[in-house]
This record gives structure tokens, C-alpha cells and sequence, in this order.
């Protein structure tokens, strides 16, 4: 029986290579109800964390405390792109819990946006921590440390009480047992958390739910995400121009290697994708074609979001040679 769990790409009429897909789509009281290849697989969170990592920034009082706005929160929640306004309010966040750049965790990476690296090579300028795309969160964490008292030094390594915080939140949202959490080292420096895609959607769903019902701190995450999903990622990219399109029905986070997380609120549903062999490519075309599949999105959503989920290839020329495809089917789940 043929397997339709893939994303495949073509160069002309030919497939030339393929992408296994695993999904997990989960409500809120934990059942699964469709999936793709193993729902089960465990994983890395990386930043599809985000939104439970920022969490505490409002749970804990640091909002309040700092004066953070809700923009601001939205960009703790994101992996922004390195845009003028990205880098104004990851300063912002810096200057109101009075602590320098340098403190930043994260290192200095090339921007996402394309013509913010031009900016800078134009200007002779090399890239800063604040171009990180994880600059925010991590600016987040030290406000939580500032908060708390606690040492800033170290904020992003695994024993610090920072990261012991975030892991009971992720806990809480997965409803896993902290002890059974998987960790490891991010690209940017902090903890990132092991789970399987079905507790990660079901954090998602959690989250959904809980916004739906007017619980204070996650309609400030969910809201915040919805209100500003320019701060979550940046011109052009997939969770932006997803939340723009389907205005306030769903929020999105991306994370590294071929993951992609959805929250639904309207139907308390948690919906993860992970490209097996960690593929940026395929994700676009692997969570927009499941959340059709879902009727989360419509045809004309499809049709505005059509280059993410049919990117066309081009050769060095700029000529069209080719496109990613999605090929998968849903299995409705037993349970």
C-alpha cells in the first residue's frame, strides 16, 4: 500500500527527492486525532518552546514590573527576522530591565531579513547579538532573572533557576512529568526541550483552549502572537503571513530542523509537523497541506499562501526548473 507521508520534489516532471513527514494533531483533553507517519516520535521543541518559554513573563509578574508591552512579548514569543523594528524593541526589552546587550546569551548570527544583511554589508558592518533571531527570548529570560533576583550570569545554562522555571512551565503545558523531558543545548545557547510531536500539539491545544476561555496569561501569549505576527518572524516568512491570512483563528511558530507548531483556539486543537530529515523546504508545504486537510484553513487561504505551500524551484539563472509538493494523507486516529 502506498504511503502518502511525504513531501516530494520535483525537477520538471521527475521526482528527484522526497521528505518523510510526521504529524500529530491532539485537542486539549490529550486525544489524538489524526497523525501522520509516528506522532510519537520524540523530538526536539526548539522554538516551537517559545510561547511557554515567554510564559512566565507574564505569570511571574515581569510584564508588570518592566513595563513590557504586549508587541514586546510578541517578539520574546518569536524567531524574528532582524528588522529595524525587531532590533528597536529587543533594545527596548533591554533598557527597561537595565541590563547591556553583551549579557545576551545568544551570540551574534546574521539576520534573517535579507535586506537587513544587505544593510549591514553596505554599511560595513558585521552582525550583533540582537540580529539573533532568539535575541528576544533571550532577553525575556533575563528580565525573568531580574525579577527574581536571580544571578543573570549563566541565565541560559541548564541548572540555572531561569531555565529550571521555563522547564517546569513546559512541563505544565505538555502535562509530562519535568524528570521525563529530554534536554539539550539550542543553537542559541539555552535549553531546548525533548518531547513527543503528541504532547508538543497537545501543549499547543492546552494553550488554545485556555486562551479560548479567557485565562489571563494565555490570552496575553496567544493574543500578543495574534496581534503582532510580524514580531513572531518577520517580512515574508510562513507564521507571519499565516496569522495575517487566517486573522486571529490560529497562532504559529516555527522551529529548527523541520518542525512547525499551530495552536486553534476556535477548535481547541494542537497541530505539530516535523520533517524527518530536518528540511526547511518541506515545512511549508507539510503544515499548510495538513491544515487543509483539516479544514483549519480555506482554499483561498491555500491560494494566498500558495508560495509556501508549492515553493517553485529556480536554477542559478533565475529560470523555473521545478516545485516542493506535498503528498500526504491523514490517518484518523482510533481514540
Amino acid at each position: 500500500m502506498e504511503l502518502h507521508e511525504t513531501v516530494d520534489v520535483y525537477r520538471g516532471a521527475i521526482l528527484e527527492s522526497s521528505h518523510r513527514i510526521h504529524a500529530a494533531i491532539v485537542d486539549s483533553d490529550g486525544r489524538l486525532r489524526a497523525s501522520v507517519g509516528n506522532p510519537e516520535r520524540v523530538t526536539y521543541f526548539r522554538s516551537g518552546a517559545k510561547p511557554f518559554q515567554a510564559m512566565p513573563l507574564v505569570r511571574d509578574g515581569v510584564m508588570d514590573r518592566f513595563g513590557l508591552t504586549i508587541e514586546e512579548l510578541a517578539l520574546c514569543c518569536g524567531s524574528h527576522s532582524g528588522e529595524p523594528r525587531h532590533l528597536e524593541l529587543a533594545t527596548g526589552i533591554l533598557r527597561k530591565i537595565s541590563v547591556d546587550a553583551e549579557l545576551l546569551a545568544c551570540g551574534a548570527q546574521p539576520p534573517m531579513s535579507k535586506q537587513t544583511r544587505r544593510d549591514l554589508a553596505e554599511a560595513g558592518l558585521e552582525p550583533v547579538r540582537l540580529h539573533n533571531n532568539c535575541s528576544a527570548k533571550h532577553a525575556g529570560m533575563l528580565g525573568l532573572a531580574r525579577a527574581h533576583g536571580w544571578e543573570v550570569v549563566g541565565y541560559q545554562r541548564q541548572e540555572h533557576p531561569v531555565q529550571q522555571r521555563i522547564l517546569s512551565e513546559i512541563a505544565r503545558w505538555a502535562s509530562v512529568p519535568f524528570e521525563a523531558i529530554g534536554l539539550g543545548v539550542d543553537g542559541c545557547g539555552a535549553v531546548c526541550f525533548a518531547l513527543q510531536l503528541r504532547q508538543m500539539a497537545h501543549a499547543y491545544a492546552r494553550l488554545a483552549a485556555a486562551a479560548r476561555a479567557g485565562d489571563r496569561e494565555s490570552t496575553y501569549v496567544v493574543g500578543a502572537m495574534i496581534n503582532y505576527p510580524e514580531m513572531v518572524a518577520g517580512e515574508g516568512r510562513l507564521c507571519t503571513e499565516l496569522m495575517e491570512q487566517t486573522a486571529g483563528r490560529l497562532f504559529a511558530k516555527l522551529g529548527a530542523e523541520g518542525l512547525y507548531c499551530v495552536g486553534v483556539p476556535g477548535a481547541e486543537l494542537g497541530v505539530v509537523v516535523k520533517v524527518e530529515d530536518g528540511s526547511s523546504r518541506a515545512v511549508g508545504p507539510a503544515i499548510l497541506s495538513v491544515l487543509r486537510q483539516l479544514d483549519l484553513i480555506s482554499e483561498d487561504d491555500l491560494g494566498a499562501l500558495w508560495s509556501h505551500a508549492y515553493p517553485d524551484l529556480f536554477n542559478s539563472t533565475g529560470e523555473l526548473v521545478g516545485q516542493v509538493r506535498a503528498n500526504l494523507a491523514l490517518a484518523t486516529a482510533a481514540n
